[in-house]
């Protein structure tokens, strides 16, 4: 009896080709679950940053669009530092549209803005088309000439009024643009006529030298009546009258006054925060201070 043997007896031969067998089957499964899941993440994690570009892509084309949408036509001599950016100009170009412009010249055609900005043919042809120019640059093909020349001033008795000057003279005695002389029109309807000469130093972008040679041709004749207020005197309500000033400012004068007693020159209202001296001159044409 105890020379038979098991039937689960093994011969150590076996019994370590049996371990060696286990070990490579444990290999390849483990194999198995993790190199394919491997791959399939890279593979994954490719697929979805390449997508996340083309979706980048979309969205700036997008946004794109959407700026070139909201443009609308403009002057191309009226480009501020927001809209040249929104344009694609350089600072460098714009500039140079500025120096330009500084020296009383305009931009009356296509071919003006490339000469003096120097941009690129490619972005030019992509916003030339929002261009919007002066109706005589249109009717009249070549460019016209804004003279620096100063008139020689008439005498008093031979000026035309000022209050009563119309747009279409101002252009064609003076030669300034149409929009400017209809800006000086629509200023002396709102403030009710001119009451001196130097309320044209409020027009916007009416150079000196175009102010001067009005004023060699025309001047105040007529000048609007009006009651000058006792600032020390006045309340916020008949303050805010003046045409310069808003109901803070009215506020901001009477505390001051107020604070520190009678004012005896106008010059001291500059020690009021906000306030600018700027247009001391044209405001003092409303007021007193006696």
């Amino acid at each position: 009896m105890n020379n038979m043997k098991s039937h689960f007896e093994v011969h150590s031969r076996f019994r370590n080709g049996i371990f060696l067998l286990s070990i490579i089957l444990f290999v390849c499964i483990v194999a198995y679950y993790l190199y394919p899941r491997s791959v399939k993440l890279k593979s994954n994690f490719i697929e979805l940053t390449d997508f996340q570009t083309q979706v980048d892509s979309l969205k700036k084309l997008g946004e794109l669009k959407k700026e070139q949408y909201r443009l609308k036509p403009f002057n191309p001599n009226f480009i501020s530092d927001h809209k040249g950016y929104q344009l694609g100009l350089s600072a460098k170009e714009l500039d140079r549209l500025y120096e330009y412009r500084n020296q009383d010249k305009w931009i009356n055609s296509v071919s003006d803005f490339k000469k003096v900005t120097k941009i690129s043919d490619s972005l030019l042809a992509t916003i030339s088309p929002l261009f919007k120019f002066p109706e005589w640059t249109k009717k009249n093909r070549g460019v016209k000439k804004y003279s620096k020349k100063l008139h020689a001033a008439l005498p008093y008795s031979q000026k035309g009024d000022l209050n009563a000057v119309s747009s279409q003279e101002l252009q064609e005695k003076i030669n300034i643009p149409d929009f400017i002389a209809e800006r000086i029109i629509k200023y002396k309807n709102k403030m009710g006529g001119f009451v001196s000469d130097i309320q044209l130093k409020d027009v916007r972008g009416l150079y000196d030298n175009q102010r001067n040679n009005i004023l060699s041709l025309f001047t105040v004749k007529t000048p609007k009546i009006i009651s000058k207020v006792n600032i020390n005197k006045a309340s916020v309500n008949e303050l805010i009258e003046i045409p310069y000033f808003d109901f803070e400012m009215a506020l901001e004068i009477k505390d001051f006054i107020k604070e520190q007693g009678s004012i005896s020159n106008f010059d001291e209202l500059g020690k009021i925060e906000g306030f600018s001296l700027e247009k001391i001159d044209r405001i003092a044409l409303y007021l007193t201070v006696n």
